[in-house]
């Protein structure tokens, strides 16, 4: 999709045959199907969704080396924030449970592989542990502080509580966090594509194999877009509340 640039003027139909996978973005922005003909524009306008913001986040998702436009720095924080816990919605009330579902299954159905399939189960809860606890991570720590820089930013009052957290823990250290999750994603395909014995049941493997790529991808792109519409606005504004504060002591 390098080089394809998405427009409020394209026909949001237009959108979805450009890549299915933007089925869960426009799922996460609330907007359902049946928008006939309508465009990208009307279709938001119809659903309360900022047109500018759902353009920026389907350019970001369908082309990796997209630079978001220069005025991503006037969208309310509240309108990423809201975006992400969406996505999280979906990882943990639905996708997740999904692939737990088919290992379930499998470990229903395989009884002659228990031990094999009980290894996958163990691990699988493993992640979706560590998974589970990332996100509230970031719901309870990272993006209350996110919301408060951008509140004292457009405000351009910083208070000595605010200064503390930012010496204590800045928006780079949250973009560093992403890849101890990913990497233990990686781990659990690899039991099941290079140790994991024969099962009978191999399409259901390959079933589960799959959504566990779909998540990887998926969860990549949702770290890809938070470093894109998010990390870089806040590390600005940081820097720039950093020096608000320092001016304002010297005086």
């Amino acid at each position: 999709m390098e080089g394809k640039m998405i427009a409020k003027s394209m026909k949001m139909a237009d959108l979805v045959h450009l890549n299915y996978l933007l089925l869960f973005v426009l799922d996460r922005f609330g907007i359902k199907l049946g928008f006939g003909d309508k465009t990208i524009l009307e279709v938001c306008e119809e659903y309360g969704v900022d047109a500018d913001f759902f353009v920026e986040v389907a350019n970001s998702f369908l082309d990796e080396e997209y630079v978001p436009s220069s005025n991503i720095n006037t969208f309310p924080a509240q309108l990423a924030i809201d975006y992400l816990r969406n996505t999280h919605n979906y990882y943990l009330e639905d996708k997740v449970p999904e692939i737990e579902g088919l290992i379930n299954q499998m470990v229903t159905n395989c009884k002659l592989d228990r031990k094999n399939v009980e290894v996958l189960n163990n691990f699988f809860n493993v992640y979706k542990q560590e998974l589970t606890d990332h996100i509230k991570r970031e719901e309870d720590r990272v993006f209350p502080y996110v919301l408060e820089i951008a509140q004292a930013f457009h405000s351009g009052e910083i208070s000595d509580e605010l200064y503390q957290k930012m010496n204590e823990y800045d928006i780079n250290d949250y973009a560093s966090e992403h890849d101890n999750v990913e990497q233990k994603l990686y781990d659990l395909k690899n039991i099941i594509i290079k140790y994991l014995p024969p099962v009978r049941n191999s399409l259901l493997c390959h079933k589960i194999l799959i959504e566990l790529f779909n998540l990887e991808k998926d969860l990549n792109d949702h770290a890809l877009l938070e470093d894109k519409l998010i990390v870089p606005i806040i590390a600005e504004q940081e820097e720039r509340l950093e020096k608000l504060y320092n001016r304002d002591r010297q005086n």
